[in-house]
């Protein structure tokens, strides 16, 4: 095959991936609004309001873990709040890094799905990997009844969509859990601009407080300094999830 020809059948793999995705997304949107428009539609969306806490608790945990602390107990209630239980690490800075996971933890997830469903062989993988991710946690840290059942029933689901699903179907699961977990980061984004946070555990200080107390500064500050950063994690994985098609220039064309 002349290098003319492998150039362009790129060009039309890329275009008909890019087509695929953009599709994906348009379903997920689709299936999302059609949720909040349906009758009873709240009953269908309080399961994945929750996804959010459960990736903001998760960051928490998983952030303590890479600045070399301990992660050991994670719990997640009915009203939708969470509580992930974490020793260490030392020092201020190491602290506010574990405090931020949890702010920018959907953002990232979400960027993260956004940016790997692109082909839809990649979905099922990922789809799966996050299954076992979340069957490991309820075998390592999940607590009480509630979170076992709930995180314990996602983790089927979704390894269950990585074996038995089409692959296009399983780009489109993966694209609606990205698609929730970004909706959640403007939704919640309250949560960024308050300095205390009621669960079922009691009145705590908020994320950013907590980020305040390490390193100075107002938790207005540092809300406003998440934010930007999950929406600009948010751009990037929306960009690399549907990028248009790679252009063949007319030089390797000729050749």
């Amino acid at each position: 095959m002349s290098s003319a020809a492998r150039a362009f059948a790129r060009a039309h793999d890329q275009a008909r991936v890019t087509r695929r995705a953009r599709g994906a997304l348009v379903a997920s949107a689709a299936i999302t609004l059609l949720l909040y428009l349906v009758p009873f539609g709240g009953l269908l969306i309080y399961p994945l309001l929750l996804l959010s806490t459960l990736a903001h608790e998760l960051g928490h945990g998983l952030a303590a873990l890479a600045t070399g602390g301990s992660f050991h107990a994670f719990y997640l209630w009915p009203d939708g709040s969470g509580m992930a239980v974490h020793a260490g690490p030392e020092g201020h800075a190491l602290q506010a890094i574990v405090a931020a996971g949890g702010l920018i933890g959907p953002a990232v997830v979400a960027g993260a799905c956004f940016a790997l469903a692109r082909r839809a062989a990649v979905a099922r993988v990922v789809l799966g990997l996050l299954g076992l991710g979340f069957l490991a946690a309820v075998a390592l840290v999940v607590e009480n009844p509630f979170g076992f059942w709930y995180i314990g029933g996602v983790g089927v689901l979704l390894l269950a969509l990585a074996a038995r699903a089409r692959a296009q179907v399983a780009q489109t699961a993966l694209v609606f859990l990205a698609v929730q977990l970004a909706l959640s980061v403007f939704s919640r984004a309250d949560y960024l601009f308050t300095a205390s946070a009621q669960t079922s555990a009691g009145v705590m200080p908020s994320d950013s407080a907590h980020i305040a107390a390490a390193l100075g500064g107002s938790y207005m500050l540092w809300g406003a300094v998440c934010g930007l950063f999950s929406v600009l994690v948010l751009v990037l994985g929306l960009w690399l999830f549907t990028r248009g098609e790679s252009r063949v220039s007319l030089a390797s064309l000729r050749r």
